[in-house]
């Protein structure tokens, strides 16, 4: 089993699957006490009946707690505590509840639109097929992560936000280190504040001239409702989210697919890619849980007696594999027809999930249609798998055709 053996239960994984134990959790004891990585306890919630209850009542499950994130470590990290405030909470949606999330996330929530995702699959199938030229021109072997998953959502978030393309190796840097949960607390701490000053920056300069891009939009449409901080929390949240998880998505999906031809052959058809996609995401539902929450007031979860005050976190793969949601849950059926929790839910159901969907089912066909004999490049046993990080995933997939 590939997993990390001091990593908390929801975190870990077998390759493409939850722990074994989150499964029994989920049958004998739903709402079980954990310790988050924070060291924060928590109760784990992981039959889907009930992460979609905790998900959905955002009067009696809380998304923060004093400005932060709940669950947070309270930060004690040498010349940083100054920058506390605006690491954690202005902009950035999953530290906010309503009202405040209500007006921040109406202001974007129309740049990701399925009609608006529809004007940019031209683009998107450009990005793709430029990438796969790139690909053929330098020939096999390639990592697939750094070739194609990578690259792919990465060049779509910088164009969509108006972040320079240019910059990207920084900031994937940057991220990789804010969502690796091996390192220390005081170097994924400066890596945030880090993000954030590029990111200010690059609002400051659309605050003298906008752009074309969201970032232009938010500033001449909504300039006056939103402050510089807020912009550079919101822009930081969505150039994050915007490329990780599809990204690990995209490789870890291909990696699926090529140990399952008969579902490899389903994925190159058009017709058939939608099924494929949420199937994908379904199955292998690469984050492992939302921000957790904090409860409100006193209630009771699945028999279980919460009190104000404590934490809940929510194991997506756990829900998603729920027996109760569907039949053989552990199989991989693209015939199912099921609402899966691979997004979230509720008011902070993931704001780019049409953005999302769209990379996978145009890149997924073109990458399997271009390279009919695609295969991994190194026994399976090699590939390294993500597994200290927030969003699983591969570290890299080296392949051949």
């Amino acid at each position: 089993m590939t997993r990390t053996p001091d990593m908390p239960v929801h975190i870990r994984r077998d390759r493409f699957d939850p722990a074994p134990e989150l499964g029994r959790l989920r049958t004998e004891q739903p709402v079980s006490r954990v310790r988050l990585v924070t060291g924060a306890p928590a109760w784990l919630v992981t039959r889907y009946e009930d992460v979609r209850e905790v998900l959905g009542d955002s009067g009696r499950f809380g998304n923060s707690e004093d400005g932060r994130p709940a669950g947070a470590p309270p930060l004690r990290v040498p010349d940083t505590e100054a920058e506390v405030p605006r690491l954690w909470s202005p902009g950035n949606l999953l530290a906010y509840d309503p009202p405040e999330h209500t007006r921040l996330r109406r202001l974007v929530t129309g740049e990701f639109t399925v009609k608006r995702m529809r004007r940019l699959r031209p683009r998107i199938e450009a990005i793709v097929t430029e990438h796969l030229d790139a690909m053929e021109r330098s020939g096999p072997p390639a990592d697939l992560v750094q070739s194609f998953a990578l690259p792919i959502p990465s060049l779509v978030i910088c164009e969509l936000l108006g972040v320079p393309y240019t910059d990207r190796a920084d900031f994937q840097h940057r991220s990789n280190i804010r969502l690796d949960l091996s390192l220390g607390l005081d170097r994924r701490v400066a890596a945030m504040r880090e993000s954030q000053e590029y990111m200010a920056g690059l609002v400051a300069a659309q605050r003298k001239r906008p752009g074309e891009d969201m970032l232009g939009m938010l500033v001449r449409e909504h300039g006056d409702e939103i402050s510089d901080e807020e912009l550079t929390g919101l822009a930081d949240l969505l150039l994050i989210a915007g490329h990780e998880t599809t990204s690990n998505m995209l490789g870890l999906g291909t990696l699926f697919l090529l140990r399952n031809p008969g579902h490899l052959a389903w994925a190159r058809q058009d017709e058939h890619i939608d099924a494929v996609v949420e199937e994908l995401l379904r199955h292998l539902s690469i984050v492992h849980t939302v921000i957790p929450r904090v409860v409100r007031a006193d209630t009771v979860i699945s028999g279980q007696p919460l009190k104000a005050g404590d934490l809940v976190v929510c194991s997506l793969p756990a829900a998603n594999r729920d027996p109760a949601l569907t039949a053989d849950p552990d199989l991989f059926d693209p015939g199912r027809k099921v609402s899966h929790l691979a997004f979230g839910h509720g008011i902070h159901h993931c704001l780019g999930a049409p953005l999302a969907r769209m990379e996978m089912r145009i890149a997924y066909p073109a990458l399997l249609r271009r390279f009919p004999t695609l295969r991994p490049a190194v026994p399976f046993e090699e590939i390294r798998f993500r597994m200290y990080s927030v969003v699983h995933g591969l570290e890299s997939l080296p392949v051949a055709w």
